[in-house]
Formats: structure tokens, sequence, C-alpha cells
């Protein structure tokens, strides 16, 4: 099977400005609620009946808050969005599976998903209009990167996803591993799971919020330090710096050895359990040999491994690994002591890997020569 060749360069581009004529979501970090009804001489309080109403009675509309003033209401419509998104799709699968296309306000689009199991609302969202990282299996950077979501931008999903449960149900889990690297947008990250994760927002525990990440250990070494510790999900995907370098061209700047040890010290203070990744590629990463290797990786590490069967994207040549390479990966980590889970898709009938449901919008021609890809070497995303 022949890999896809890529390449990096610098991106001086990527940014994430408020769009939608301007005008800054509600709940943007930047927008500053409290700090706004100080300066227009109204009670500090206004600003958690705001949030109240978003995160709460789930409120589509200023005209739905009726215990503001209506000239407040008015104020805060010419200052502020709701919603800075339309949803472009909507799809749905038999097994409870919802995806949006959202279009963003100046024209780009991402994507978002709820996923149900049992009891479990999960929600798994995007950090950027694409991806930079350039992994040659993955829908989302197709056409590298275009920029980072807003805070607002990244909550607004989450807003959006909520609304589609039924009175009675709420949001149980977040994944960030939608479109985008979402260490490479930490800023606004934090502040939109600050937002999921605090009493007066969706109150999800931090302990239900999983970050993943292809590793990018200076970012990694600052999400350390935030106040909060998140899950976090370390993607592989090869189990040495040879194969994860053809597979996620970044790994090219990024030796593995110091992914791991910022994914060690994350577990140092954190004392969550780490969870590593790693999409199974038919002929390509999914040999005994590779199983080995990946075993004397993990096999001192307090870690879960996911196994996850890689779900073919139209124009990639990489295909699904059989049943059988599959149970033997499997079987060999196993019985390393490795604690293995095989994740099942879902929503395979809408496109919901990550990325493909944009790229079906687009038209859904890859582009195999990446043209916007982000060099670390060029700096963080801003």
């Amino acid at each position: 099977m022949t890999l896809i060749a890529t390449s990096l360069r610098p991106i001086a581009s990527v940014h994430a400005a408020p769009y939608n004529g301007g005008m800054l979501h509600v709940l943007d970090k930047a927008a500053d609620l409290k700090t706004w009804m100080t300066e227009h001489n109204e009670p500090a309080y206004r600003a958690a009946q705001v949030r109240r109403w978003l995160f709460e009675r789930r409120a589509g509309d200023w005209a739905d808050m009726s215990d503001l003033p209506k000239p407040l209401r008015a104020q805060l419509a010419e200052s502020f969005s709701l919603w800075t998104t339309t949803i472009a799709r909507h799809s749905k699968a038999s097994d409870g599976t919802e995806k949006l296309l959202l279009m963003l306000g100046d024209g780009q689009q991402i994507e978002c998903v709820l996923l149900r199991d049992g009891i479990r609302r999960s929600i798994c969202i995007s950090t950027q209009v694409g991806c930079g990282m350039g992994c040659v299996f993955c829908a989302s950077g197709l056409d590298g990167v275009v920029r980072n979501l807003t805070s607002g931008e990244i909550v607004e999903q989450m807003l959006r996803l909520d609304r589609l449960l039924p009175e009675g149900e709420r949001l149980s889990h977040i994944v960030v591993m939608g479109m985008g690297e979402p260490l490479a947008n930490l800023p606004n990250l934090l502040a939109a799971l600050d937002e999921a994760s605090a009493e007066n927002g969706l109150g999800i525990s931090s302990r239900r919020i999983t970050i993943s990440t292809v590793g990018l250990p200076p970012a990694m070494r600052k999400l350390s330090e935030h106040e909060t510790h998140y899950q976090l999900a370390v993607s592989l995907h090869a189990p040495d710096d040879a194969l994860r370098q053809q597979l996620v061209p970044v790994a090219k700047q990024i030796k593995l050895d110091d992914v791991l040890a910022e994914a060690d010290h994350y577990f140092d203070l954190s004392g969550r359990r780490l969870t590593y990744e790693y999409v199974l590629l038919g002929g390509l990463n999914d040999r005994a040999e590779h199983a080995k290797r990946l075993a004397a990786l993990l096999e001192r590490r307090t870690a879960m491994l996911n196994v996850i069967p890689y779900n073919p994207v139209a124009g990639l040549p990489y295909r699904t690994p059989s049943p059988a390479s599959t149970s033997t990966f499997c079987t060999i980590l196993r019985r390393a002591g490795i604690n293995v889970n095989v994740r099942f898709r879902k929503g395979d009938k809408i496109d919901a890997a990550c990325g493909q449901l944009r790229r079906l919008a687009a038209g859904g021609k890859p582009n195999p020569k990446r043209p916007r890809l982000v060099s670390l070497n060029s700096g963080a995303a801003k």
C-alpha cells in the first residue's frame, strides 16, 4: 500500500477571530459578560441569569429570557450573539448517533457529534477548521488547517448538541476528538471546557471530559499546569518513530519518547489514568510485530489502550483491518498485560468519522498535497 506523502511548512495566518459581523458569542472568553453588565449599570447577577437560560433552560433566542428586562435583552442582542453558527446539515443514524455540520460566520464548516450509549450522552467536538497535523488517513486534515475556533464557537457546539436531547436528558461526557488538534488551540479550548465543567455551566465533571492529542509536548506541559485536570488521550498509531512519522507527519518534529514522557508527567500530576489511541490500518500497522513493540512501550504504564479499526475515507487508499488481524493484535497486547478496548464505530452511515461530512459537503475530493500544514517550528497557532 502506498502512503500519501506530505510536507510541513509554516502557516502564519492560523488564527481565531470573531465572525458573524464581528459579533462575539455571549459565552466567548473575550465577551466577559460580568464586566459588560457592570459597564452597562446592570447588577452582576444578570450574567448568571443569562447563563442559566443558556445552560439549564436551553433558550434559543434573547426573547426567551423572560426574567431579563426587555431593554437589557435588546442591548444584549446588539452586543452579542447567541448563535454564531447555522446548521448546514443534520444527520441521524439508526444507532442514535447524530451529527451536525455547522456553518460558521465566515462560511467555514465544522462538525460535531452526539453519541448515545445506554444512559451515556456523549458529544465529540471540534477545535479547529481543518487540521494541521497531517495524519495521512484522516479526513479532517486533507485540506490542512484554516483557523482556530474561538472559545465561543467551541461552547456553541456543546449547546447545539445539548438541544438535540429531549427534556429531562442531559449531556454526560465530552470528548475533544473532532476536527483539529486540540492542543494547537489550547487557550480557547480550556476556556470552553471551563464553561462546560462549571457548576453554572453544563456541570460535567472534569473526569468525564477527554482531550485527545497527537502529542505536542510543550502544550501537554501547559495542560498539566492548568488548575483543572481533564482526561488525556494520546494518539500513537505506531509503536516506533519510523512508522509514526509516515502516518503522522508532524511526528517528524516530535520524538515518540518525548510524547510518552510528557504523558507520564501528566499522569504523575493529575493521577488520571491515561488513554492511548491506536488507529488500526489494514496492512500498515496491524501486524503482530507492531503489537509486540507497542506492548513493550505501554506495559509499565497505567493506561488504557483504545484500538480503533480504521473508518475508510473516500479517495484515500487505507483500509479497515480484517477481524482476524484485529483479534490477533489485541490478543498479543492483552497477554502482555495491556488494558485494551476495541472502539467500535458509530454512525457509519452518516459519515460520522471526523471530517467526513465536511468533505462530503465540499464535494469529497481529497487533496493529497495537503497545502496547509503547521510546522511546530513556526510557533503555536494563535
